[in-house]
């Protein structure tokens, strides 16, 4: 079963058991989905609006993009567990000789590679979400804008989580070259994506 097919209930459940996946790159992922969810209901909130009505190309092309990050979102929910998994698996690979050694850690090394994709994505993710939301802010009903604070929350900690996971499994990658792709490129998109996030924030914030 996967993990977006699980009520709320039995997800906050499972990931309060003792097994390490679904863990925190899962529900970075789920804040992920949250965030950009909300900012599609507040563009949802706004069309039709004749206050708006100048806004309606753009606001026809956010519920667009974001129903498809929120599918995408979702959908990388149970992609990094299940990459995961990859990694659990190889602790139960045989050790006893040094062929089984070798093969054993040539193995973890592929695993790790693999979980690290879907976290990056993640941020990925997050980025473009976050330029949606931010490009919101003052093209959709102000009435909900608070909704649009907590979307940029939501997806702050998406990135943010995310990044903890890629640093995590690149920690124990030996190639340098991988290594070095997908630091400079989280970095560059926390650079990008915390500001924009803290923008959203302290500009809805201030309205109050």
């Amino acid at each position: 079963m996967l993990l977006i097919d699980h009520s709320i209930k039995d997800f906050a459940r499972l990931l309060s058991s003792d097994t390490p996946a679904p863990g925190g790159g899962s529900t970075a992922a789920l804040e992920g989905a949250l965030g950009i969810s909300l900012t599609h209901m507040v563009g949802s909130l706004t069309v039709g609006r004749e206050k708006y009505a100048q806004h309606a190309e753009f606001l026809a092309n956010l519920l667009k993009e974001a129903q498809a990050l929120q599918e995408q979102f979702l959908a990388v929910i149970d992609e990094d567990t299940q990459t995961y998994n990859k990694v659990t698996a190889v602790f139960a690979m045989p050790k006893a000789t040094d062929a089984e050694k070798a093969s054993r850690k040539e193995a973890m090394q592929a695993a790790l590679k693999d979980c690290t994709k879907p976290p990056l994505t993640m941020m990925e993710l997050s980025l473009k979400a976050l330029e949606l939301t931010l490009a919101a802010v003052d093209k959709t009903n102000t009435n909900a804008s608070s909704d649009l604070a907590v979307a940029s929350l939501s997806l702050k900690a998406a990135v943010q989580g995310a990044w903890l996971n890629v640093l995590t499994n690149i920690s124990g990658i030996n190639d340098t070259a991988f290594v070095a792709e997908y630091r400079t490129k989280g970095e560059a998109i926390i650079e990008t994506a915390l500001p924009m996030a803290d923008t959203v924030y302290d500009t809805i914030l201030k309205r109050f």
